[in-house]
């Protein structure tokens, strides 16, 4: 059976999990994130199959997610690494370690701790905010159509706004 495809959705989130919504593809820039650089640390810390692997490594260039580089310590010998599109990928991966630690660590424990390395104190959990720095729950947005927006997303938009809004 064939993956749906999402890049022709006018929806974002759609077409953000078109390019990273494969699991192995998020595990890979934590990796990057995590240090690793090279093919066989990638393999290694995720138990992942050389053919899987490769794949992915290669999408997540083509995505300009992910570039190699050469690495200096072994000739001929290249390291991946995550562009600035890929860097951008921090925070949803933070937001969804919180999203883990308070539903899914094992007996309420979370295995890691985020901490400014500055000050050592933990960082605070991801939180949309108004300008101010309010914190705002779902119900406290108001959706409206950006400048790509069809008449279907308009309609979505404002249906969505109805229900949710009041």
């Amino acid at each position: 059976m064939e993956r749906k495809r999402f890049v022709d959705m006018e929806c974002s989130v759609a077409r953000s999990l078109e390019e990273v919504g494969e699991w192995w593809s998020l595990l890979i820039v934590r990796e990057c994130l995590l240090g690793s650089t090279r093919f066989d640390e990638f393999q290694s810390n995720l138990g992942i199959a050389r053919n899987v692997l490769t794949t992915r490594l290669e999408r997540l260039q083509e995505l300009e997610i992910l570039e190699r580089f050469p690495l200096e310590e072994r000739a001929n010998t290249f390291g991946y690494r995550l562009t600035p599109k890929g860097l951008e990928l921090y925070p949803v991966l933070v937001a969804l370690m919180q999203w883990g630690d308070k539903w899914t660590a094992p007996s309420g424990k979370p295995p890691i701790k985020l901490v400014d390395n500055s000050s050592g104190q933990p960082i605070e959990p991801l939180v949309v905010r108004a300008k101010g720095g309010r914190n705002l729950a779902y119900n406290q947005v108001r959706y409206e159509p950006g400048p790509g927006a069809s008449a279907a997303t308009r309609e979505l938009v404002k249906r969505r706004n109805e229900r949710v809004l009041g």
